[in-house]
Parts: structure tokens; sequence; C-alpha cells
């Protein structure tokens, strides 16, 4: 993808990402992630040593630190990076830049189904 049609995709992305229902989807999902495994872990509370319970928090522990610290510290700051280049004079860097922003994409994928999947487990090992 060249500077120019990154920056129509960013441009396009952004039009629903920052608006109206995608801006509600994200917030959802990005709370929901983290106030969920929350409320599990209090009502859990009674067994800490339970495999649900340790599941749980190590399913939060992977959201706060593979999502929430990774956003605010590497990919939100390199998003504004890419978003105040002019699409005429590129950096000499703009490759490696854009691609640092989607390998930290990848990451949070990564770190995002891996906290699912435990949460998954943790519901499948809750004592009948």
């Amino acid at each position: 993808m060249s500077g120019r049609e990154f920056r129509a995709f960013m441009d396009t992305f952004l039009r629903y990402a920052d608006n109206g229902w995608g801006k509600v989807f994200n917030y959802a999902w990005s709370l929901g992630m983290g106030i969920g495994p929350i409320v599990a872990l209090i009502l859990l509370r009674d067994d800490p040593g339970s495999a649900s319970f340790v599941l749980t928090a190590i399913g939060l522990a992977i959201v706060i630190v593979g999502v929430y610290v990774v956003s605010n510290v590497w990919k939100t700051p390199q998003y504004k990076v890419i978003l105040s280049w002019d699409p005429d004079a590129l950096p000499a860097s703009w490759e490696a830049d854009r691609q640092r922003y989607f390998t930290i994409n990848w990451l949070q994928l990564a770190t995002t189904w891996s906290a699912f999947i435990l949460f998954l487990v943790a519901l499948l090992e809750l004592p009948s």
C-alpha cells in the first residue's frame, strides 16, 4: 500500500471508528474486557485457588498489559505520528513505521484472543 493509499485507508477507517456506533462499540469492547473479568473475580473470591479464578486473573493481566498498556504506550502514539504525515512528503522511515503499527496490531490481536480463550476455559472450569 503506497503512502497515499494508506492515508486514504486511514481516513476511511477513522470516519467509522471515531464516530457513531464505531466509537460506542470500541468503548464497550474495551471496557467490557476489563470490567467483565473483574466482576468474575469478585464472584469467585471465595475460592481463589480454583482454576476458574486463576485463569480469569491471568486473562485480566493479559488484557491490562497486552491491550491497555500496549495501546496507550505504543499504539496510540504511533497512530498519531502516522496521521500527522503529509502523503506528498512521507518521512524516509514511513514503511518501517507503518509496519511497526501493524505489528502492534497483530500483538494486540494475539493477546486479545489469548485472554478470550482463557476466559472461556475459566467458564468451562466452573463447578457444576
